[in-house]
């Protein structure tokens, strides 16, 4: 078992009684209940906040995007939290906690009738400033739990399988596609059964099987504290990250030696755990510059001062963090791309046909298709693909650059996909009356759109999981994941500006309402999805330059002792 492994006493820890699949199911049942609950909420908020707190349609998508993209940015604190002070774990267990309080909050705030402005048919009234407070206070309860423990899931599901045994690296490899298999399960109750329970039973029973089902998933996970493996923490990935900026700085005067060995790495790091110097981002190398009043002394020996001089190591795994961001930068538009399928799709649904026989589909339970989507590409791609790939090419399956090129393209296609459909929305409305409540024209037609990103998602998620997690140093796997679960979050509020933007570029006088109008059969949401399938089709070349660009890691190969100066400690 690696070193860095260990029990829940702090002892090395015994492969036979720790970690496996066993302990890995453990943690994906708090990420299926999280998202069955992320999920449950957001699909159907929509709705909530026209019909019932009576919002306009381009304010409702809005809320619901910046409180997707929150929950998503909040990542990043709980990636530091984990990394930092508390541990993958207690992260898990404390955000689980604050966001069962949330979920609780909100079952509150849609019940009681002094909450929400009263029902009403023509010239209603919006919500209030404090009825609005309450539901946002609850919505960033939810999305504080959500960013608090989502970021370690994954990680601490990883760190339960040996990269150093052979066949436990293999389990970890159908981990990943296992683990967005079984959450987008949760996706799939939370679009079906949750979404009806809260338009024909009520959001009070909803909300509150969410609450239910989050306390009953902690203690859970509580139970496989003795199965579980622990990672040692290498103290804040973040504050290392700034300590080889401004040493760098400092010494950006300074000539890099001719020679790297000549560069400092620390004896205090296990020479299996150091990593080979690169070439790239050479001004970085200017913190292994050893210089005068690099070394503070200390009683028994002498020791650099981080501030001042950083290892090769260090500096490699900054390096590291470096080449992941333009992959980052340009996977962020599919998540804008997302963001319309919980939004506008489903007020596009609301105004067609969702009868069968004398059962009338919920307009939130259209996104069942974008889930059932996902869930045939993973099962075709576990079962079919990966077998023929591996038989065809000797690989297991599309490296993760590949993953997320096809994800990047079936969204394009989904958003040209959505626009057609759009196009005869609207012809029809026109013909019969844009007042029409509920247009004929059958909700299947929007499929397509829900097929193509479900799809596209399902491709992009394990590749951007696989690729921030094995491409990312050891000590900053957390943050690493909770920087990929950013471009979610980046995604939500590019949407919600470009709705913003759009939406006041477009109406050019007081009786215009634009593209994106109150009422979208007065609007031409067909031309924001045109624009956003123009955007992807440039984001995608920008990829494709940015994935030939990045070299992955190369298996370590021994590095020399002889690294300049050694810390005599």
């Amino acid at each position: 078992m690696s070193l860095d492994a260990v029990d829940y006493k702090g002892f090395p820890a015994d492969k036979s009684k720790t970690g496996g699949w066993v302990p890995a199911t453990l943690i994906l049942g708090i990420e299926i209940v999280e998202r069955l609950s992320t999920m449950g909420i957001a699909v159907n908020l929509v709705t909530y906040l026209g019909g019932t707190m009576h919002l306009a349609s381009s304010n409702s998508a809005n809320i619901v995007t910046d409180f997707m993209g929150t929950s998503f940015l909040l990542c990043l604190l709980g990636g530091f939290l984990a990394d930092s002070f508390l541990g993958r774990y207690k992260t898990i267990a404390l955000f689980a906690l604050i966001q069962t309080l949330g979920t609780g909050m909100l079952t509150v705030a849609t019940t009681l009738p002094q909450l929400r402005p009263p029902p009403c048919n023509l010239n209603c009234q919006p919500a209030n400033g404090f009825q609005m407070g309450i539901l946002y206070l609850a919505l960033y309860l939810i999305a504080l739990g959500t960013g608090g423990l989502k970021s370690s899931v994954s990680v601490f599901g990883t760190d339960q399988f040996d990269e150093k045994d052979d066949k436990e690296k293999a389990q970890m490899t159908y981990f990943f596609n296992r683990f967005f298999f079984f959450i987008s399960l949760g996706t799939l109750t939370a679009v079906t059964v949750l979404v009806y329970i809260q338009d024909e039973v009520g959001r009070i029973w909803a909300y509150g099987v969410c609450s239910l089902s989050m306390f009953i998933a902690i203690i859970i996970f509580l139970l496989g504290t003795k199965r579980y493996r622990y990672k040692k923490s290498a103290g804040s990935p973040i504050v290392h990250i700034f300590q080889v900026i401004v040493a760098a700085i400092r010494k950006r005067k300074l000539d890099l030696p001719y020679d790297a060995a000549m560069l400092y790495e620390s004896t205090s790091t296990p020479e299996a755990s150091r990593i080979q110097h690169t070439q790239e981002f050479r001004i970085l190398d200017k913190a292994a510059i050893v210089s005068e009043g690099d070394f503070e002394e200390h009683a028994s020996c002498s020791a650099p001062n981080p501030w001042k001089l950083s290892s090769v190591t260090r500096v490699e795994e900054v390096k590291m963090m470096a080449k992941l961001l333009p992959i980052w930068a340009t996977t962020i538009i599919f998540w804008t791309t997302y963001a319309q399928m919980i939004t506008f799709s489903v007020e596009q649904a609301s105004t067609m046909e969702r009868t069968i026989g004398n059962f009338q589909i919920p307009a939130g339970s259209l996104t069942v298709f974008f889930v059932a989507a996902i869930l045939i590409t993973l099962a075709l791609y576990d079962r079919i693909i990966m077998p023929l790939w591996k038989k065809w090419k000797g690989k297991p399956g599309f490296t993760n650059l590949q993953r997320i090129a096809i994800g990047l393209v079936l969204s394009v296609i989904g958003m040209a996909a959505a626009a057609l459909a759009e196009q005869k929305r609207l012809t029809v409305a026109k013909s019969v009356g844009r007042n029409t409540s509920t247009l004929p024209i059958s909700v299947f037609l929007l499929i397509p759109q829900f097929f193509f990103v479900g799809s596209g998602e399902a491709f992009i998620y394990t590749g951007q999981l696989d690729f921030f997690i094995t491409q990312s140093p050891k000590g900053m796997k957390t943050m690493s994941t909770g920087l990929f679960l950013t471009t979610l979050s980046l995604g939500f509020f590019i949407s919600s500006f470009l709705v913003s933007v759009i939406k006041k570029a477009t109406k050019t006088n007081a009786t215009a309402q634009g593209w994106l109008a109150d009422n979208i059969n007065y609007g031409r949401l067909d031309l924001f999805y045109w624009l956003l399938a123009a955007l992807g089709v440039i984001n995608f070349a920008i990829y494709l330059n940015s994935a030939t660009w990045y070299k992955p890691r190369k298996p370590k190969s021994p590095i020399p002792n002889g690294y300049g100066a050694q810390d005599k400690c």
